[in-house]
């Protein structure tokens, strides 16, 4: 069975930093891109950040540059998401997708993932 689960999210002040994990089962992730979408109320949702299969390659969206860092460690099974100097317009549910064929940026600007997680929130408010 296929799983992606998302943690380490929930509510931190400005300024603070969270990071993300998303640990997955069920397929062999060194064959995946992997991407971070986020997805406020009323919003579309957006990529944030992707990262090619063996972790050499990243794409970060123009709001998260610099302050966001994508990782993976293939061996657990698990990709990264450290967020530092948060602000409160990064409040947004928060999920990991993977994507077999897609390359790196184009699965961020119009995903079309095999898989998705069911997404954790991030809250930024004082």
């Amino acid at each position: 069975q296929v799983q992606l689960v998302e943690s380490g999210g929930g509510l931190v002040q400005p300024g603070g930093s969270l990071r993300l994990s998303c640990v997955v089962s069920g397929f062999t992730l060194d064959y995946y891109v992997i991407g971070w979408f986020r997805q406020a109320p009323g919003k579309e949702r957006e990529g944030v950040s992707c990262i090619s299969k063996s972790g050499g390659t990243t794409y970060y969206a123009d709001s998260v540059k610099g302050r966001f860092t994508i990782s993976r460690d293939n061996a657990k099974n698990t990709v990264y998401l450290q967020m530092n100097s948060l602000k409160p317009e990064d409040t947004a549910v928060y999920y990991c997708a993977a994507d077999l064929f897609t390359p790196v940026q184009a699965m961020c600007i119009r995903p079309t993932p095999d898989y998705w997680g069911q997404g954790t929130q991030v809250t930024v408010s004082s």
